[in-house]
């Protein structure tokens, strides 16, 4: 976990996960995870890369995302295009709290250089 690029969500998955394999042979598991802000709403897409097969989020399932933030570059229809998407280290279901709780005590806090 890098403590300069660190990423912690809230939300709820807004559409059924996609997995997919990368040519590595990793499978990601690709979602779209809608995250309450004041009182609009913000889609983040996330990508969990390897994610045990059992903790894949279903639809409208509130989750707790450990992450990073990642800008990756692809060529499609002869462009080349970008995404920034959060690339989960974890993802937990928000109703499991002794879990969230333990996942977020892990987290690194910021100390100001000086």
């Amino acid at each position: 976990m890098n403590e300069n690029n660190l990423v912690v969500l809230r939300g709820r998955v807004s559409a059924e996960p996609t997995l997919r394999e990368l040519a590595s042979g990793a499978l990601v598991a690709q979602f779209d995870l809608t995250v309450a802000e004041g009182t609009t709403t913000a889609s983040v897409p996330v990508a969990w890369i390897d994610p045990p097969a059992a903790r894949i989020p279903a639809i409208d399932q509130a989750v707790v995302v450990l992450g990073s933030v990642r800008r990756r570059f692809f060529r499609a229809g002869g462009t080349t295009q970008s995404r920034t998407e959060v690339v989960a280290d974890h993802v937990v279901g928000a109703n499991r709290r002794r879990e969230v709780e333990r996942l977020l005590a892990a987290v690194p806090l910021f100390t100001p250089a000086g």
